[in-house]
This record gives structure tokens, sequence and C-alpha cells, in this order.
């Protein structure tokens, strides 16, 4: 059991790590502060970081990363573009990266509470991953 939930929770904060940096290249294009950007940047780093030792320990158990879902990935894509194109200021921007961060934050402690028996350095990196996103959301606010 304890296997099984790690495997499960590891995937689902791959997935969650592969969301936040996609997302966040999706809108790095159009930030105009410097600031922003930087606090966009920083994160994407931190996340592919994670990421990597996810992986690395998804490797150990013979097991893969976990890709978002295509139609979380379209819906997602579109809309950014959707409202990128009706306004592309850095407000919009930190709106679309404060309403991932939630969404991010609210999943990923949906499933460290599902997956309970995973071993306590998943729910370490999980709770890596949620800090990561609560610190973004906080640090971006001053754009909204």
């Amino acid at each position: 059991m304890i296997e099984q939930d790690t495997i499960r929770l590891l995937r689902e904060c791959s997935s969650g790590v592969q969301m936040g940096t996609e997302s966040i290249e999706n809108v790095l294009d159009s930030v105009q502060s410097d600031s922003l950007k930087k606090s966009l940047s920083d994160c994407k780093d931190k996340h592919l970081v994670l990421d990597k030792k996810i992986s690395e320990i998804l490797n150990r158990y013979g097991d893969d990363e976990k890709s978002p879902g295509a139609m979380a990935k379209t819906m997602s894509k579109a809309k950014v573009a959707m409202k990128l194109a009706m306004n592309d200021s850095d407000e919009t921007i930190a709106d679309l990266m404060t309403e991932g961060c939630n969404m991010g934050v609210k999943t990923l402690s949906r499933y460290l509470n599902q997956y309970k028996a995973a071993d306590e350095q998943s729910k370490s990196i999980t709770k890596d991953l949620i800090s990561l996103e609560e610190t973004l959301a906080k640090d971006i606010r001053r754009f909204l």
C-alpha cells in the first residue's frame, strides 16, 4: 500500500509540476514587469528542480512521470490565450497565475489527503510543491 500510494502521489505531483511549468512558459513572453518576470522564472526553475527529483524517485520504483491530461492542457492554454488576447497586462497574467496556483494547491492537498500511506519523502515533496504554489500566489498579488 505504501508503494502504491507513493507512486500515485508522485505521479500527481509530476503532472502538477508540468502543468505549472507550461503555464508559466505560456505567459512569460507577455510579461512586462521585470520583477513579475523574475518571480515567474524563479518559480519555473524551482518547478524544474522538483520535477527532476520526482522523476528520479519514480524511476527507482520503475514508474514514469504522469503528464497532465490533454484536455486540461488544451483548456488551460485556450483560456490563457483568450484572456491575453483581450488584455495582455501584468494584472491579467497575475490573475491567471494566481488561479492556477490556487487550483494546484487545492488539487495537491486533495491528493496528499487521499494517498495517506505514501512515504514521507513523497509527502514532503508534495508539501514543497504546495508551498511553492502558495509563495508564488503571494508574491504576485501586488500585480493584481
